[in-house]
């Protein structure tokens, strides 16, 4: 799987349209998304937190380009390896979570 810091993003996303449509995953709770969120340009944000992964995989697309995002990258980490095991074929991992990307790209976003 493909780790890709917050600062790096916008290259990962550029390459990631060539293959197709991409999505960022956000597999942390509801309440955390109400906290901190992002809304990239370019790509669409699916909230689908960890728990409901396995339940709702048929909403997701195996060969479309997917980066996984948590609070500090290590639940997107766990769905990303999950996914994989699934069949998907285009997983990236942002590292550090929407923590660093409040550092790194946005400190407009709240930290948590």
């Amino acid at each position: 799987m493909q780790q890709i810091s917050p600062s790096k993003f916008k290259d990962w996303l550029q390459e990631a349209a060539s293959l197709g449509e991409p999505l960022v995953l956000d597999v942390r709770e509801t309440w955390e998304c109400q906290l901190a969120s992002i809304a990239p340009e370019g790509c669409d944000v699916m909230i689908m937190p960890m728990q409901t992964v396995p339940a709702r995989l048929t909403e997701l697309d195996k060969d479309r380009p997917i980066a996984c995002l948590c609070h500090h990258g290590g639940r997107s980490m766990q769905v990303g390896a999950f996914l994989e095991r699934q069949g998907f074929t285009q997983i990236t991992n942002i590292s550090g979570g929407i923590h660093a990307w409040s550092s790194e790209v946005d400190p407009s976003i709240p930290v948590y």
